[in-house]
C-alpha cells in the first residue's frame, strides 16, 4: 500500500484529506497524466449513489480536463459495470466514485486500466508521484472534453445477462434483490426480470444518505425476512456498489462466498467458469479448503482482496475465485468481483437442475469462524508482533491443535486490526477470538512496539 492507495484503490470520510474536493481535482489531473496519454480514449467516470459522489465526480472531472484527457460520465452505475465498460469502450482507464460497502459518509476511488483490470503498484506509485507536484497549464485549445453515456445502464444489463448460457430463462423463479440503495438499484432487478423471474426488491430508493444502511450484503436480514414472507427461491444482498453478493436460500439462511465458490466449483463446474482450481483468500473457511480436496480440486490462498485473488488466478491460469464476504471473480466472464453475475449463476443453477438452494449449499460444510474487529487510531503497525499478543496466539493455536486457525490482520480499508479464529467448537473459538481482542486492545494501549511478523 501506498501514501494514499490502500487495498482497493483511496478510500476515507468525506471532508477528510485525502477525501476532499481538492485532492480529487489534483487526482484526476494525476491520472490523466499518467493514464490520459497512454490512450487516445477517454477516462470513465461511474459513481455509487452516495450525496457525496456529485462534488467528488465534478472535481476529478475537472482535474482530468486540465490534464488534457477526456472524459465520459457514467452516472451511478455498478463496480463491475465501469470495469466492464473500461473494456468495451476501448477507454484510456475508468474511475469508480465509492467506498463499497462503507456508511454514506465515507468514500473513494477505484480504478482500471484498458483491460478492466485493478492498477498495478507500478501505476499506483506512478499517480502518487505525480500528485506531490503542481498542476501544469494548458491552453484551451487542448483542454479534454466531457460527454456523458446514456446507454450504460442497458449495455450492462445485457452483459450480466450473457453470463448463462443463450436462451435460458429463469421463468418460475421467484427472487428477493436488495440493492442497499446503491449502484445497482437500476440494473439487477432487471436483469433478472428480463430473463423471466418473478422480483421483488428491497433497498432500490437512494437518498444520497441511504445507501449501506442496515440492508444490503452487510446487513441480509432484512432480505432472509422477505425471502420468507414472499415464498422466493433465492434471496440476493448485493452491496452499495456491487461488487460483492450474499444470498439467502428459500429457507431464509444466509448463504455467503466460500459456499457459492463451492456450489459451482462442485455442482457445476461448466456454468461457474471453473477449469481446474479455485482461489480463496486468507479469510475463507476451512470447510471450503476440505471441501474441494476432498474432490481432488486444487485450493490456494491469496491475500484478502479481489485483486490479489485475481493475480492467482491468472498465475494459475484458473477461472473461479473469491471471498467469502462476497467477492466472486469469474474470470472466464468478468475481471473483478461481480455480485449480479455470481447470483445470477447460482439462479441459473437452481432453475435448471429442479434443485433448492438449501440443498445445493450442502457440498460445503463450513467450521464456526468467529471475526473480530478491533479499532485502531492510526496505524495498527507493530501492535500483531507485540509480546502479549504473540502469546496470546500462540495458545489459541495449541489448544486448537490441527483443527483450526488464526488470522490477525489490518483492515485494507478501515482503521481496523481484524482477528479471525477458526475451528470445530464454536464455544472455544469465541473465547480465542476475545482473548487475543483483549491483548490487542492492551498492546495498543501500552504504545508503539517493534514490528515482527503477525501472520500464521
Amino acid at each position: 500500500m501506498g501514501k494514499y492507495f490502500g487495498t482497493d484503490g483511496i478510500r476515507g470520510r468525506t471532508g477528510r484529506w485525502p477525501m476532499t474536493p481538492d485532492f480529487a481535482l489534483r487526482l484526476g489531473y494525476a491520472v490523466g497524466e499518467v493514464l490520459g496519454q497512454q490512450s487516445s480514449g477517454p477516462v470513465l467516470i461511474g459513481k455509487d449513489t452516495r450525496v457525496s459522489g456529485y462534488m467528488f465526480e465534478s472535481a476529478l472531472e475537472a482535474g482530468l480536463s486540465a490534464a488534457g484527457t477526456d472524459i465520459a460520465l457514467l452516472g451511478p452505475m455498478p463496480t463491475p459495470a465501469v470495469a466492464y465498460l473500461t473494456r468495451t469502450f476501448r477507454a484510456a482507464a475508468g474511475v469508480v466514485i465509492s467506498a463499497s460497502h462503507n456508511p454514506y459518509d465515507d468514500n473513494g476511488f477505484k480504478f482500471f486500466t484498458p483491460e478492466g483490470d485493478k492498477l498495478p503498484d507500478a501505476l499506483e506509485q506512478a499517480i502518487e508521484e505525480r500528485l506531490e507536484r503542481p498542476l501544469g497549464e494548458l491552453d484551451s485549445r487542448n483542454l479534454g472534453k466531457a460527454e456523458r453515456i446514456k446507454d450504460a445502464a442497458g449495455r450492462y444489463i445485457e452483459f450480466c445477462k450473457s453470463a448463462i448460457p443463450a436462451r435460458s430463462q429463469l421463468r418460475g423463479l421467484r427472487v428477493v434483490v436488495d440493492c442497499a440503495h446503491g449502484a445497482t438499484y437500476n440494473v439487477t432487478p432487471q436483469v433478472f426480470a428480463e430473463l423471466g423471474a418473478d422480483v421483488d426488491t428491497l433497498g432500490t430508493r437512494p437518498d444520497g444518505y441511504n445507501i449501506n444502511a442496515e440492508c444490503g450484503a452487510l446487513y441480509p436480514e432484512a432480505l432472509c425476512q422477505q425471502v420468507l414472507a414472499a415464498g422466493a427461491d433465492l434471496g440476493i444482498a448485493l452491496d452499495g456498489d456491487g461488487d460483492r453478493v450474499i444470498l439467502a436460500d428459500e429457507r431464509g439462511e444466509i448463504v455467503d462466498g466460500d459456499e457459492i465458490l463451492g456450489i459451482l466449483a462442485l455442482t457445476d463446474p461448466g456454468n461457474g467458469g471453473f477449469n481446474g482450481g479455485v482461489v480463496g483468500t486468507q479469510m475463507s473457511n476451512l470447510g471450503l479448503e476440505l471441501a474441494l480436496g476432498a474432490a481432488g480440486i486444487p485450493f490456494v490462498r491469496a491475500r484478502v482482496g479481489d485483486r490479489y485473488v485475481l493475480e492467482e488466478l491468472r498465475r494459475h491460469g484458473w477461472q473461479l475465485g473469491g471471498e467469502g464476504s462476497g467477492h466472486i471473480v469469474c474470470l472466464g466472464h468478468t475481471t473483478t468481483g461481480d455480485g449480479t453475475v455470481a447470483a445470477l449463476r447460482i439462479a441459473h443453477l437452481i432453475h435448471r437442475t429442479g434443485r433448492p438452494l438449501s440443498e445445493l449449499r450442502r457440498v460445503v460444510q463450513k467450521l464456526p469462524q468467529v471475526l473480530v474487529n478491533v479499532p485502531v487510531e492510526g496505524s495498527a503497525t507493530g501492535v500483531l508482533g507485540a509480546p502479549p499478543v504473540r502469546a496470546a496466539v500462540d495458545e489459541v493455536l495449541a489448544e486448537l491443535a490441527q483443527n483450526g486457525r488464526v488470522l490477525l490482520r489490518p483492515s485494507g480499508t478501515e482503521p481496523l486490526v481484524r482477528v479471525m479464529v477458526e475451528g470445530r467448537d464454536n464455544g472455544q473459538i469465541v473465547a480465542a477470538a476475545e482473548r487475543i481482542s483483549s491483548a490487542i486492545r492492551e498492546a495498543l494501549a501500552t504504545g508503539p512496539v517493534a514490528l515482527s511478523p503477525s501472520g500464521r
